[in-house]
């Protein structure tokens, strides 16, 4: 008799930088099922086609507007609202973290960090 077996949960990664974006790709992919993207509209484009199940959000990103001005508006979006964000940024003083929590996101961590860490943040806001 064949198992089912569960699907990975599916991460966006919204990042401005191919390095880092290559990094989390090679760390997190045994885990996740893993789109990135680097800018607001490519972000909704994504979410649009697929849902996530949750988001590691930087604070800067290509475009017009930045990871918290795009947090905001996906918290007030009704589709996106219950998605997780995790704001993994540069931007470590204490202004930064608390504007990321008003942001609306669920979890703050500055880079660098453990791996470990942040695997563990983003499994924890899924279940």
């Amino acid at each position: 008799m064949l198992s089912k077996l569960k699907p990975l949960p599916k991460l966006l990664v919204v990042e401005g930088d191919l390095e880092n974006q290559k990094f989390l790709l090679y760390c997190f992919k045994k885990y996740f099922r893993i789109e990135i993207c680097d800018s607001a509209d490519m972000c909704y484009e994504l979410l649009h086609k697929e849902r996530s199940d949750i988001i590691l959000m930087d604070i800067s990103i290509k475009g017009y507007k930045n990871g918290l001005v795009l947090t905001k508006e996906l918290k007030n979006h009704p589709l996106f609202s219950k998605i997780p964000i995790v704001c993994y940024t540069a931007h470590a003083y204490s202004e930064d973290r608390i504007n990321a929590i008003e942001a609306g996101c669920d979890a703050y961590i500055s880079k660098p960090t453990n791996y470990n860490i942040l695997l563990n943040t983003l499994f924890k806001l899924i279940q």
